[in-house]
């Protein structure tokens, strides 16, 4: 099966040896995304909050430029750091998918790229 590679400056460029999402048969696999801003390759300022809703922002132009969107997402695994702040990336989640929730796992580590609170990385169809 032939894989295509995807790229976008609207999206923070990879910060180590792989790809910001690839395409595959009918599906994409997104890198994680953290909440640098891809203008800056800075950090958002804030909290958890803050960051999930910069994660979603990254993730759609990744998405976008794979030619889907969040609509056809069907698994979503989320890193975080705490999971005390479940609710408030949960609260945020809930803002970008409200129907047909895709499938997801939410998984607590002990660090993240550039001390990122969340990461998110997705599977989503063509």
């Amino acid at each position: 099966m032939k894989k295509e590679i995807v790229s976008t400056k609207k999206a923070p460029g990879a910060v180590g040896p792989y790809s910001q999402a690839v395409k595959c048969g009918n599906m994409v696999y997104t890198a994680g995304q953290i909440a640098l801003n891809p203008g800056t390759g800075q950090m958002v300022e804030g909290g958890v909050k803050e960051q999930t809703h910069q994660v979603f922002a990254n993730l759609k132009a990744v998405l976008e430029a794979s030619g889907t969107s969040l609509e056809n997402v069907v698994k979503t695994t989320v890193f975080i750091t705490d999971m005390g702040k479940f609710g408030d990336v949960n609260e945020v989640y809930a803002e970008y998918f409200t129907v047909d929730f895709p499938a997801r796992s939410c998984i607590e580590v002990g660090r993240l790229p550039k001390d990122a609170l969340v990461e998110i990385e997705v599977v989503a169809a063509l």
